[in-house]
């Protein structure tokens, strides 16, 4: 039977295709603070050390590939509705096949307006002091940093889709990052929740954990391990 499933996925995920995480790297983002490189803060202090940083990270994009756990998410739209709710500024999902994809913290390959939001565009160069957009203000990245609100839309588009779930996978993600963590909260009480990460017993689920099943795992081997259940039912 077809079901409505939504994953919910964090830098755990895209670790295993060599992107670095925040807390595997004791708050440092390639050994940068992220006071330093995703904030408002920082980018009045040094508007070139964050375009730099963001234009290493991009080319390192291009140098990575899905891995397996991207893979079999994509190949769950073969037998189910899916929609992945991403923490990641990458694109690994979209490059595995999947076609319905909210990034709640931007996106590495756009960049936007400093004056004016709603101007977004695709990049794929690096961005210098001078790139201006078509109103005359620096383009910066297309990243929410801490400090910033969410999309608005792309955040009430995630909740709904949760509370429609008729199952979800939150996979690679502390939950610790605020609003996107509330995401499984939105679930409804008959929602099964299969959440997969190596310190899964650290999360803390309050009153979900009647409805979460835990699987103690990178994201690969839990991704596999959840695929394999829902080919069964």
């Amino acid at each position: 039977m077809k079901k409505k499933l939504v994953v919910f996925s964090g830098s755990g995920v895209s670790q295993e295709s060599g992107i670095s995480t925040f807390r595997d790297s004791n708050g440092l983002w390639e050994n940068h603070r992220v006071e330093d490189v995703a904030s408002p803060e920082g980018w009045k202090r040094d508007q070139k050390l964050v375009l730099d940083f963001y234009n290493k990270r991009r080319k390192q994009l291009k140098e990575v590939e899905p891995n397996q756990a991207h893979l079999l998410i994509a190949e769950l739209e073969k037998y189910h509705e899916v929609s992945v709710i991403t923490q990641n500024v990458d694109d690994l999902h979209e490059r595995a096949g999947s076609t319905k994809v909210i990034h709640l913290h931007g996106e590495l390959r756009k960049v936007r307006s400093t004056k004016n939001p709603n101007l977004i565009y695709h990049w794929e160069d690096d961005v210098c002091a001078g790139d201006y957009c078509e109103e005359n203000s620096q383009l910066r990245p297309h990243i929410v940093w801490f400090g910033e609100s969410l999309n608005e839309e792309h955040l009430h588009a995630a909740r709904v889709l949760a509370s429609e779930a008729d199952a979800m996978i939150v996979v690679g993600t502390s939950m610790q990052v605020y609003p996107a963590s509330e995401i499984p909260y939105f679930a409804s009480a008959t929602c099964l929740i299969y959440v997969i990460d190596p310190n899964v017993n650290e999360i803390k689920f309050y009153e979900l954990d009647q409805q979460v099943v835990k699987i103690e795992s990178t994201a690969t081997v839990g991704i596999r391990e959840v695929f394999d259940k829902l080919m069964q039912e």
